[in-house]
C-alpha cells in the first residue's frame, strides 16, 4: 500500500515522534510506501487567509468556501496545498498522527484540514437533489481509501471510557473521524490510542511500541468504524435525520450514525 502520515508534533524527541518511526519502520518492513508531511517542521501555514486564493480579486470580499471552490477549479491553490492533494490521491491510507490538545487535534493539523481539504476536492462534490445530498459520508473524491489516527493523550484511559469524565473517546474522536475522515469517503479505522502518557515510563514503550506494530501489520484487513452511508437509504433527504424506524428508540448522539444489530 501507499500510506501518507500527517504528522503534528513540534518537539523531534517526543513521544509522538518516537511512535512515528516505529509505525513508519513497520510499515516499510511489510512492504509499504510510506510518505511523511511532518508539519511543525514544514513550518506549515494553518490559517486560512487571502493569500491561499490567488485567483481572489483584490477588492473582493473573501468567502473562503467560494474562494477554496474557483481556486480549485483553476488550479490556482497555493502549491503547498496542491502538493497534500496529490499526496492524498497518491496514498491508499491516511494517517493522522498527533497528541490530543484540549479534547481536539492541535491547530497546525486543523489548519491543514482547514486548507487541504479544498471545495470541489473534499466537499462540495455530487448531485444535491431531493433524493441525493452529495458525495459524502462514505462517498466522495477519497472513496476506496481508508485513514486513521494514532493519538496520545495525558489522560487515563478510565478517563475516556463510556463514564469517564472526559467523555467516551470515541465521542471525542467523532467530529474527525466521521465529519473529516469518513466525509469525502474513506473508510476509517478504530484509533490507535495511547493514554496517561505525562506518566509514561521508559519500560511503557516497548509494550506500546508493539501494540502499535500490530495495528500496522494489520492495516490492510482491519475492519472499518461501520458509519452508516447518507445515501444508502438510512437517512431521509434532503433532511439528513436518520429514519424513525432504524436505530434504538432511546439513542441519541453519536451512536445514531453506527450500523449494527439494532439498526
Amino acid at each position: 500500500m501507499k500510506i501518507l502520515l500527517v504528522f503534528a508534533h513540534p518537539e523531534s524527541r517526543s513521544l509522538n515522534a518516537a511512535l512515528r518511526h516505529v509505525a513508519v519502520q513497520e510499515l516499510e518492513a511489510q512492504g509499504h510506501e510510506v510518505r511523511v508531511t511532518d508539519l511543525y517542521a514544514q513550518g506549515w501555514k494553518s490559517v486560512v487567509d487571502r493569500a491561499d486564493f490567488p485567483v481572489l480579486d483584490s477588492d473582493a470580499r473573501l468567502k473562503p468556501a467560494a474562494a477554496s471552490k474557483k481556486s480549485f477549479e483553476a488550479d490556482a491553490l497555493t502549491e503547498d496545498v496542491k502538493a497534500e492533494i496529490a499526496n492524498l490521491m497518491w496514498a491508499d491510507t491516511l494517517i493522522l498522527q498527533f497528541p490530543l490538545w484540549w479534547f481536539a487535534m492541535p491547530a497546525i493539523l486543523k489548519g491543514w484540514v482547514d486548507r487541504v481539504f479544498a471545495y470541489g476536492f473534499a466537499y462540495g462534490v455530487g448531485e444535491h437533489s431531493d433524493k441525493r445530498w452529495g458525495d459524502r459520508y462514505g462517498e466522495g473524491t477519497l472513496v476506496g481509501k481508508r485513514a486513521m489516527l494514532i493519538v496520545t493523550a495525558g489522560g487515563w484511559n478510565e478517563h475516556y471510557a463510556p463514564r469517564g469524565i472526559n467523555g467516551e473517546i470515541d465521542d471525542l474522536l467523532f467530529p474527525i473521524n466521521h465529519g473529516i475522515l469518513y466525509y469525502p469517503g474513506y473508510d476509517v479505522l478504530p484509533p490507535f490510542v495511547v493514554y496517561s502518557v505525562d506518566r509514561f515510563r521508559e519500560a511503557d514503550f516497548e509494550p506500546t511500541a508493539e501494540c502499535l506494530r500490530e495495528r500496522m501489520r494489520t492495516l490492510p484487513i482491519t475492519q472499518p468504524i461501520p458509519y452508516r452511508r447518507q445515501n444508502g437509504g438510512d437517512y431521509l433527504i434532503p433532511i439528513m435525520n436518520l429514519r424513525p424506524e432504524l436505530g434504538d428508540q432511546n439513542m441519541t448522539g453519536f451512536k445514531l450514525h453506527l450500523s449494527g444489530p439494532t439498526s
